[in-house]
């Protein structure tokens, strides 16, 4: 799961959690919009048997409206189909004024959402382990899988299939930004990843660069790079940065992300610090298609002068690859 601005929050494990205190709890979904619908596709909203909130499905447009439905829903243990539009008077009673329409699907937990596979998305998402979870509109069947709707999980894009009938929701680890190196650079990066919904980790040895007066309140390892993203794990929603100019720093977290499904690995310097840095690889045993995956110089090419102005460019360029919109 995404943190911040990802669509899901944290509503599976809020829901779980209040479930198995005893108060009761639905998961509302948006599952298709139209027109200006001030939420997108695969927000939630938790409701609680006890009447407790917690998200948002509308921005609170139809918040109180789906809020008695989720109630009723834990009463039978039934899901429920809710619209919402301009046209509906009872969408005009609860101040739906914005000119869109939404469909939202209230699954009760321990009725329509078993309690088990709940527990198994939250373990899932506490792994960094990607699920879809799949509703039928008609027939009521729920699932998780593994490994499927690639185009959706990479785009971080929850919907309806073609079918008409089948809600993707797409539970994704949280996007995670590994930057060896807490130069100046780094310290314009780690704020505006935060703001893009990244969570971030600095990795730097040497005192003077990971002095927490310099990034207050961020997660600093002041282990050799190589130890430390042992230690995080890579995977398919991590990108790692390199900016640290020092082969004796970068190569050894370099070389891991070649051997792991990072989906961006940058690298800081010249055309020609990446030349030396792929002689370097290629003399490591790494192949040529291998090498190419790292983005070197890094960050798209916009011109940046200043540490603000080439973190911009590398966001940009992390953006483009996860989005599959890099040349």
């Amino acid at each position: 799961m995404s943190v911040g601005d990802h669509p899901f929050e944290n509503a599976p494990e809020t829901a779980l959690e209040w479930h198995q205190a005893g108060h009761g709890a639905a998961l509302a979904t948006v599952v298709e919009t139209w027109g200006s619908a001030p939420r997108r596709a695969g927000s939630q909203l938790v409701v609680g048997g006890d009447g407790r909130i917690s998200g948002s499905v509308s921005g609170g447009c139809v918040e109180g409206a789906v809020v008695l439905e989720a109630q009723e829903a834990l009463s039978d243990g039934k899901p429920r189909l809710l619209e919402f539009g301009v046209s509906d008077e009872d969408a005009f009673a609860v101040g739906l004024a914005c000119g869109g329409t939404i469909r939202i699907l209230v699954d009760p937990v321990g009725g329509a959402l078993p309690a088990e596979m709940l527990e198994e998305l939250v373990a899932a998402r506490a792994a960094r382990k990607p699920l879809a979870y799949l509703a039928n509109l008609s027939s009521g069947a729920r699932r998780l899988i593994a490994g499927a709707y690639p185009d959706r999980m990479r785009l971080d894009r929850p919907g309806l299939e073609d079918d008409g009938e089948t809600f993707v929701a797409v539970h994704n680890p949280p996007l995670r930004l590994i930057i060896v190196g807490a130069v100046h650079i780094a310290q314009a990066l780690v704020p505006m990843a935060r703001l893009a919904g990244y969570d971030t980790v600095l990795i730097d040895p040497r005192d003077a660069f990971a002095a927490p007066g310099r990034f207050p309140g961020e997660t600093i390892l002041d282990d050799w790079p190589d130890a430390a993203v042992a230690k995080l794990g890579l995977d398919a929603r991590t990108a790692l940065v390199l900016l640290t100019h020092d082969p004796k720093l970068d190569d050894p977290a370099l070389e891991a992300a070649l051997k792991a499904d990072c989906f961006y690995i940058g690298a800081l310097g010249s055309k020609k610090t990446q030349a030396k840095r792929v002689a370097r690889m290629t003399a490591g045993g790494f192949s040529e298609a291998e090498i190419g995956r790292i983005h070197g110089p890094v960050g798209l090419d916009i011109g940046a002068a200043g540490p603000a102005e080439i973190a911009v460019s590398i966001l940009a360029e992390m953006t483009a690859v996860l989005r599959g919109k890099a040349a």
